[in-house]
């Protein structure tokens, strides 16, 4: 698999965006700050019995806004950001980076009144991910980068989902909601493996000064995959020996790539062991869905929750802490109180699933686990909220 560099080169910006506040010069600006910001909000209020809106009501609310919302929001910083660096084109800023945030925090909204009908949070919310995949296409295009040319399709496989999901809610479909939720999940877990696989051998590499380990293209598509076809079978109610199988492979051959990179000494660099843990968990987690689907339906808690706390909760804290660093010109060395951060989150994980475990403890730990999530964030927040706002150390652009 050849090498994707996050940092270098720089992506160009355009003049005509130079003016911009250094808020919007790249993606993982906003996207970062607003996915922070609205984590910790989105989970107090769960976990302090706020029970969503008529039209979005309870875990339908919850479950969107985690996936759709936070996930989504991290998700497309990262890409944006990423995918000048990978084809050498302009950075996604200005007045179009304004506008697609502008959706985001107006399906948040929609998504959280009373008037934001599940087909208005849709229009909003799928818009932002098809203006995002757009965005990410148009690079992609212009470098004529075939490697990255299915990225943009896993964008509008996403919006696809969050469209089948509100009109689901919204009663226009009949489908099963809890399932479509699944799906979303799921097919987070395929941007994990796609960005996981890329970008964790490469950060090993320059962290401990080793010869990068590459795998077969095969054996990666295979543990890319995986996810996205486990999402699918979900959504359609397909077989669940299949479901066990596909879930299987996922996580066996995301477990082997991974390590071929792992090495004793990456437990000094808490920037490289958190990826490695939170890659570890969501492989952990797709492996569970499977089981879940097939034999052991009691396990679907734990295994979603093995994906949305330790997978992207975990993992999205590490992304956001390693990758803005370097953005914002940064040595690559981690600040005070993140790993304190890493710990909690890695707590809410397993508070989480032990409430999925152990029934009659169900509430307190569900209230410790959201107390952990949203304490790890605002320790992110800390850090990183005025590095975020902020012109770049070093002075260059970006």
């Amino acid at each position: 698999m050849a090498i994707i560099r996050l940092e270098e080169p720089r992506p160009r910006l355009p003049a005509s965006r130079a003016g911009w506040s250094p808020f919007m010069a790249m993606a993982f600006r906003p996207f970062y700050l607003f996915a922070a910001l609205f984590g910790v909000v989105a989970i107090l209020a769960w976990v302090a019995g706020f029970n969503g809106t008529d039209a979005l009501p309870g875990l339908m609310w919850h479950g969107h806004e985690m996936i759709w919302g936070y996930a989504g929001a991290v998700i497309v910083g990262f890409l944006l950001t990423a995918v000048g660096s990978w084809t050498g084109q302009p950075a996604f800023s200005g007045t179009p980076l304004a506008g697609l945030a502008a959706l985001w925090l107006g399906a948040r909204i929609a998504a959280s009144t009373e008037t934001g009908a599940p087909l208005i949070t849709g229009l909003l919310s799928v818009s932002f991910f098809v203006c995002a995949a757009v965005a990410v296409a148009l690079p992609v295009w212009r470098a004529r980068s075939k490697r990255n040319a299915g990225v943009p399709f896993l964008l509008l496989a996403f919006a696809l989902a969050n469209a089948l999901y509100l009109l689901t809610v919204a009663g226009v479909l009949d489908m099963d909601a809890r399932r479509l939720l699944f799906t979303g999940l799921l097919l987070v877990s395929g941007f994990i493996t796609l960005i996981g696989l890329r970008v964790i051998p490469f950060f090993t590499h320059r962290a401990l000064k080793r010869p990068q380990v590459s795998h077969p293209r095969w054996a990666g598509i295979v543990g890319l995959l995986s996810p996205v076809i486990l999402a699918a079978l979900i959504a359609t109610n397909a077989p669940s020996v299949l479901a066990l199988i596909v879930g299987a492979a996922g996580m066996v051959f995301n477990l082997v790539l991974l390590m071929r990179n792992a090495h004793g000494s990456m437990r000094q660099h808490p920037l490289l062991w958190v990826l490695y843990l939170g890659y570890s968990l969501t492989a952990l987690g797709i492996g569970l869905v499977g089981l879940a689907l097939s034999v052991a339906p009691a396990l679907m808690s734990a295994a979603v929750h093995c994906i949305a706390i330790g997978g992207v909760g975990v993992l999205t804290l590490g992304m956001m802490t390693r990758t803005a660093l370097g953005h914002t010109g940064r040595n690559l060395v981690l600040p005070p109180l993140m790993v304190p951060a890493y710990a909690l989150m890695l707590l809410a994980t397993v508070l989480r699933l032990g409430a999925a475990f152990i029934p009659a403890a169900y509430q307190p730990l569900i209230h410790a686990a959201g107390a952990c999530f949203a304490g790890a964030l605002l320790l992110f927040l800390w850090r990183y909220g005025k590095w975020l706002v902020s012109t770049r150390i070093d002075g260059m652009p970006g």
